[in-house]
């Protein structure tokens, strides 16, 4: 009876290595999944163009419009009056930075066409137009 008593019971272990792998595999999944969005103030959608090409934007200059009208440069809203002011002073800086003009598809013409000619008075002939 005495080799009964003897024999100690394994102590219970937890492996660790699945769960680490399951953990990490979480992690990539939510990364993977994960919607990156700019801090953009105005809600834009922009309009789809099929001969668009590729939308590779490297500048640092974006006007966004939103489908009232609203104006922001660089995320800060601005005025009509003010825009021609900022791209003056962008020339000054950089003659030759590209400029993305970034307008709801609903945007009235008008407007979308004051932004192109504000880039056209300050010099600033490197602008494009974002679409999707």
């Amino acid at each position: 009876m005495s080799n009964l008593y003897q024999r100690r019971r394994k102590r219970p272990e937890m492996n660790l290595l699945p769960l680490i792998d399951v953990l990490v595999m979480l992690i990539f999944f939510a990364f993977v999944t994960m919607q990156f969005r700019s801090a953009a103030t105005l809600n834009i959608t922009l309009p789809k163009v099929e001969t668009a090409g590729k939308n590779e934007f490297k500048g640092t200059i974006t006007i966004g419009v939103d489908n009232e009208g609203t104006i922001s440069f660089n995320g800060q809203v601005v005025t009509e009056d003010e825009i021609e002011g900022l791209l003056e002073q962008v020339k000054e800086i950089d003659r030759d930075i590209p400029v993305l003009i970034a307008a709801d598809e609903q945007t009235p013409l008008k407007t979308v066409a004051f932004l192109m000619d504000a880039c056209r008075k300050t010099g600033l002939n490197r602008f494009s137009l974002q679409s999707r």
